[in-house]
């Protein structure tokens, strides 16, 4: 069955595992190489299981580790031409250009790559199906576009973003420019944001939904968890992952 896992969550790294049968991907890595082997072991893989690491964009808590990873155990990448353009990342093994967010397959999960509004190159968030069922990783975009809703409103499982509560990113540390992109169209969905889209897309189906990408410094998942509350209310399971630990492997039963 299609399963999947977090090596962390937030804006000190990210690293998202999704297996089926035999076979397993990591979507991003923002860790050094030891905190990843670290990070897996704790969920009970190694890199040398891994069949290709996809990458959303190229932010270093996305990117950074993605190439040494590749290189040290010989995996395949799937991303964009305009994250690959974005940064110099060296030399990769085997790099396998999403183009035109068209979908794919490795092995038997068959991947979409869905564009979103975020302030990268050419970002892409991703919907996974394998064996009749279905997850999406929905982080890092500024707003919830009807594109967006068209891809991820028939999920068996989610990975949502709620990474800010308006009301402390204008009240927190942050400089007036950040703050602004943050909050901007093109930053991060704030808790508000995340509810209405599971309002309007609703819940029914959903076997998990993690709430994800949670600021350490612009929200609470006291905050997330009460701004959900009514729109998620219908979901069997609701957890929420963290930058620590992320979250431990979650199975998605056949739809």
């Amino acid at each position: 069955m299609l399963r999947f896992a977090s090596l962390g969550s937030g804006s000190k790294g990210n690293g998202t595992l999704v297996a089926s049968g035999g076979h397993c991907l990591l979507v991003d890595c923002g860790f050094t190489i030891r905190e990843t082997e670290r990070r897996m072991a704790r969920l009970g893989v190694s890199p040398a299981d891994l069949s290709a690491i996809l990458v959303t964009h190229e932010h270093s808590d996305h990117l950074s580790g993605v190439a040494p990873l590749a290189r040290k155990y010989g995996l395949p990448v799937y991303l964009t031409p305009g994250t690959l353009r974005a940064r110099d990342i060296g030399k990769l093994p085997r790099v396998h250009l999403i183009e035109g967010h068209q979908p794919f397959a490795v092995a038997d999960i068959d991947v979409t790559p869905v564009a979103v509004p975020h302030d990268a190159r050419e970002a892409a968030q991703f919907v996974f199906r394998s064996r009749g069922s279905s997850l999406g990783l929905l982080t890092d975009l500024g707003t919830v576009t009807p594109h967006v809703e068209a891809h991820f409103g028939d999920c068996d499982a989610l990975v949502l973003e709620a990474n800010h509560d308006p009301q402390m990113l204008a009240q927190g540390p942050y400089p007036p420019s950040l703050k602004r992109r943050v909050g901007g169209a093109y930053g991060h969905l704030s808790n508000q944001q995340a509810a209405g889209f599971l309002q309007r897309v609703g819940c029914e189906r959903l076997q998990h939904l993690v709430v994800a990408h949670i600021s350490e410094k612009n929200n609470t998942v006291e905050r997330a968890r009460e701004a959900l509350e009514d729109a998620a209310g219908q979901v069997a399971n609701c957890i929420f992952a963290c930058q620590q630990q992320g979250f431990d492997w979650l199975h998605i039963d056949k739809a």
